[in-house]
């Protein structure tokens, strides 16, 4: 898939001009099923309007997709009988964001093989103090 084929992909879909299997649908949300899914019920949650990255989104749709991401959750996990699950969001191309419009993976882990597979290569915090101060201030 070309740059140009995602950009306006969700836009379409949400339009319907391209085919989805929507699972909620309100003003404000849409969520569909990935068509290359992780695991079974592996759904996608998006702002109907298009956001590339979620410090874009106005506190109004980020609060309406904040209420629907539980409730599919729960749904998934009962239509999936899986317990366990993954909820990702992804900003930018070098953060994986393939789509550039806001997007919530919930991806069930029904096994250790099955579901989404995350390296968290960790760091010891140094500046705690002084980086905390910055984010505190540019609130």
């Amino acid at each position: 898939r070309t740059l140009e084929s995602m950009e306006n992909l969700f836009l379409k879909i949400v339009a319907g001009e391209i085919p989805s299997h929507k699972v909620y649908e309100n003003d404000l949300v849409y969520a569909f099923l990935d068509i290359n899914p992780l695991a079974p019920g592996h759904t996608l949650v998006i702002p109907k309007k298009k956001y590339k990255t979620m410090d874009e989104v106005p506190e109004e749709t980020a609060a309406a997709i904040g209420a629907a991401l539980p409730k599919i959750a729960r749904a998934i996990m009962k239509a999936t009988e899986c317990k366990d699950y993954n909820i990702l969001q992804n900003n930018g191309s070098i953060a994986h964001q393939v789509v550039p419009h806001v997007h919530f993976h919930i991806i069930p882990k029904p096994s250790k093989d099955q579901g989404l597979g995350v390296g968290w290569p960790s760091k010891k915090l140094e500046n705690g103090e002084e980086i905390a101060k910055k984010i505190t201030a540019a609130l």
